[in-house]
This record gives C-alpha cells, structure tokens and sequence, in this order.
C-alpha cells in the first residue's frame, strides 16, 4: 500500500507517491484542466500510471477558497470550472480512500515546515510572492486556525494611491506580484534585468507587508516562495531583509527571514506533512 500526495495549481498539477511519508517518489506533472470532472479523470491517470496498489490515504493543496469542510471550492478566479464542484467526493468513490484537502499556500509552508527551512521553528509565517500573493501562519507544525481563511495579499499598504493610481486596488498583491508587474510594465518579471532598480524597490514595497505580518502574528521565521523570490531574476533576500529592518524602525526585531528550499515540490511535502498527521 502506498500514500499519495498531489498539488493542484492553476496551471499544472502534480501528483507523487510515498511510501513512508519521509521520501517523495517519482513525480508526474500535467496541465491542470479548467474542469473538475475531467480534474478527477486526470487525477486517477496519473496515479494508476504511478501505481496498482491499494492507496492508504491522500493528502494535497489546491488554490482558491476552499468550505467548512475542505472538500470543494467555493471562490476562486482562475480555476472556475472547478467551483462548488464535488471532486473530493468523487475522487474518494473512484479511488476507495480518504483524501484530506486544503488550501495550496498553506500546504506548501507545512512542506517548509517540517521538510525544508521552516524546520526547528515554533511560529512559522509563509509567503509566496508568485503571480499572486499569498501566506499561511503554522504554530507548532500544524496549520493555525482560522475564520475564513488567510489572504496578506489583499492588505492595503497604498492608502493614498500615490504609488498605483485610482484605478487600481492598492494591495501587497498588486504592488509586488508578478502579474502585477507585467500589467505595469508591458513585459513578464523575468524579463527585466536583475540589475534594474525595480528590484529593489519591489523589496521596499515587500518589507512594509512583512511588517505587519511581523507586527500582527510576531513569528520566529518568515520563508519566502515563490517565483518572484526563488526565480531568476528575483527580489533579492540581502534587499528584503535590510528594507525590512529599516520599516521596523526598531519597533520589534526582526525575525529570521529565508528563501525556501522548495521550488515546486514544496506542496508535495507539504501533503506528506498533513497525512502524517491524520493516519
């Protein structure tokens, strides 16, 4: 019998298998479908090319706003075919096991958590800085309870509107996210030069967001994903933390902030972290 493990993102979808819950197996990717029905077809897919063995459980992360019960979606912008839809549900028929989901970010800072550079930490906070930005506070290795869920990137830092204008909603998300930046600038993030002074003002901006993470949840570390921190050009981590400390203004320290250690498996490891908790 085997576990397996699956990261369902608005672009691709990933899908590995472990035995031990430790070590991550042979990973197959595929483009996510816009529908959950041929969702749930594609799923058994590539487990049944991975494997003919009985499942023993499944865990996984799929964006957008999940229910009460964490079995559907019920809010999400990009993957609209797969709202209020019950793939959960029709994955554990198909499949004979229980499968136990929840929301993509917060399954990537458990897969920092317990495998990458979370580890050894009692209060870790999360960001992805990606196309959009998103984050997940985990206490004590586990998920931290919420209401309805956590969005820091639809914070408000441009009150004024002296930085985006009137027309624009003036959050973290849209201040320093990669689609942001190619609706600002006319080009893709990665395609503006490392040197550029963009970077680093990208940064400063980042640093006022991770004040009042640091300010309103006071973790002992912060580990920054995604691909406008872990890619290639990138907000550079020396710029971040040095802006960070500076909008402080020594009002508290500043805690530890990193790089993950995970580029795209992070949410794979983060699955194994959940199911080593529920079985």
């Amino acid at each position: 019998m085997t576990y397996v493990l699956f990261d369902i993102g608005g672009t691709k979808t990933r899908v590995a298998l472990s035995d031990d819950l430790k070590t991550l197996g042979e990973v197959v990717k595929y483009k996510t479908p816009k529908t959950a029905k041929k969702g749930v077809e594609e799923m058994v897919k590539a487990i049944s090319s991975l494997t003919s063995e009985p499942i023993r459980g499944m865990a996984g992360g799929i964006r957008g706003t999940l229910n009460a019960d964490k079995t559907e979606m019920v809010h999400d912008t990009v993957l609209t075919g797969w709202v209020d839809e019950p793939f959960i549900k029709q994955l554990e028929e198909k499949l004979n096991t229980k499968i136990f989901l929840e929301n993509d970010t917060a399954v990537v800072g458990m897969g920092e958590v317990h495998f990458g550079s979370g580890q050894g930490h009692e209060i870790v906070v999360y960001h992805t800085v990606s196309t959009g930005v998103g984050g997940v506070k985990i206490e004590r290795g586990k998920i931290d309870d919420f209401s309805t869920g956590f969005e820091p990137g639809h914070q408000i830092l441009d009150i004024d509107h002296t930085i985006l204008g009137e027309d624009q909603e003036p959050t973290l998300e849209n201040l320093v996210s990669g689609g942001a930046i190619k609706e600002r600038m006319g080009v893709e993030p990665y395609e503006i030069p490392q040197e550029d002074a963009i970077w680093d003002q990208l940064a400063f901006y980042l640093a006022h967001g991770l004040r009042n993470t640091i300010l309103y949840w006071s973790p002992d570390v912060i580990v920054l994903g995604g691909s406008m921190i872990i890619g290639d050009p990138r907000i550079l981590l020396d710029d971040i933390i040095r802006h960070t400390n500076a909008v402080l203004d020594d009002v508290v320290p500043c805690p530890l902030i990193l790089d993950a250690t995970f580029k795209d498996t992070g949410g794979l490891y983060g699955a194994m972290a959940i199911l080593s908790e529920k079985v």
